[in-house]
């Protein structure tokens, strides 16, 4: 089964976590920085980013995935799946030092409405539908 949600949004986050590896590396370059982050809060900024990049990622994924493949593709997937992206790039931006921290607010409530959005909508999905597959078997 196709999942065009899952794979145009985990497309976009590898996209994604690619810039942000990239902006870790230029800092590092500028830095002469090879491991850690030598107390430089430019380059801790951009480890974060990048890190928190990766720890919220899988969850939204695996979660608009199981979403996807239980009721199929739905606009306001394409729309959960989006914001999230969006926002995870703002929040990027605000981390920076030189950065809004508005940003980092958005980019942070972004994504945690998102991800509770999914998550509820995950925990409710099996319960509403139990009635129509015991009738099924």
């Amino acid at each position: 089964m196709l999942l065009p949600i899952t794979l145009t949004m985990a497309g976009a986050a590898a996209l994604i976590n690619f810039w942000l590896a990239l902006r870790c590396a230029r800092a590092r370059g500028a830095t002469g920085i090879m491991i850690g982050d030598g107390g430089n809060q430019q380059l801790t900024a951009k480890m974060r980013a990048q890190a928190n990049f990766v720890e919220y990622t899988p969850f939204v994924l695996i979660l608009i995935g199981l979403i996807e493949l239980a009721i199929g593709a739905r606009t306001w997937l394409w729309f959960a799946g989006l914001i999230y992206l969006l926002a995870r790039i703002v929040h990027a931006f605000g981390l920076d030092p030189a950065g809004r921290k508005a940003f980092r607010m958005i980019g942070t409530a972004g994504t945690m409405i998102v991800l509770l959005g999914l998550a509820g909508y995950a925990l409710y999905l099996p319960y509403s539908a139990r009635p129509a597959l015991e009738l099924r078997h």
